[in-house]
């Protein structure tokens, strides 16, 4: 285990192009979902159960792997830990998480994983909104396919 999180915090620290890593946190989360979803269905989990079982195991690998990184805590000011907190650990580590899971055990797969995953465009209308980034031509055409895509997959 120690090899593997040693293994994980090098991974870290190599110059990776962000679209693959990207690509490697899809096929994670869609991955992760279908096994989450068997596991509320098959032990009949709540989904607080479900996201407490995640967490915890987060919580360990995450640990270890951000050892080596726990003295810059010390020195980030106090909005940056506002921001981890409201951002990180509020919506999208708690809020996201109830509702993922409950719609998750409710649903199938194929309807709540596209409409769950549209993160992206709400990210990126936060970026446009309030950190001065553009919008162009092909970030519209892209944010149109990404909800064409979603339509067509959730109905």
């Amino acid at each position: 285990m120690a090899g593997c999180l040693i293994y994980l915090e090098e991974m870290m620290k190599l110059s990776i192009n962000p679209q693959i890593l990207a690509l490697c946190t899809a096929l994670a989360w869609g991955v992760g979902g279908f096994f989450e979803k068997k596991g509320l269905i098959l032990g009949d989990l709540s989904p607080q159960i479900g996201i407490t079982i995640r967490t915890a195991v987060a919580l360990l690998i995450l640990a270890a792997v951000s050892f080596p990184q726990w003295k810059t805590l010390l020195a980030a000011e106090p909005r940056v830990w506002i921001f981890m907190i409201l951002g990180g650990g509020v919506l999208a580590g708690d809020v996201d998480m109830l509702c993922f899971y409950a719609a998750i055990k409710a649903a199938p797969l194929g309807r709540v994983m596209p409409i769950a995953f549209t993160s992206p465009l709400f990210g990126a209308h936060m970026g446009i909104l309030f950190a001065s980034e553009p919008l162009t031509p092909k970030t519209v055409i892209g944010m149109g396919l990404t909800v064409g895509g979603i339509v067509v997959l959730s109905t």
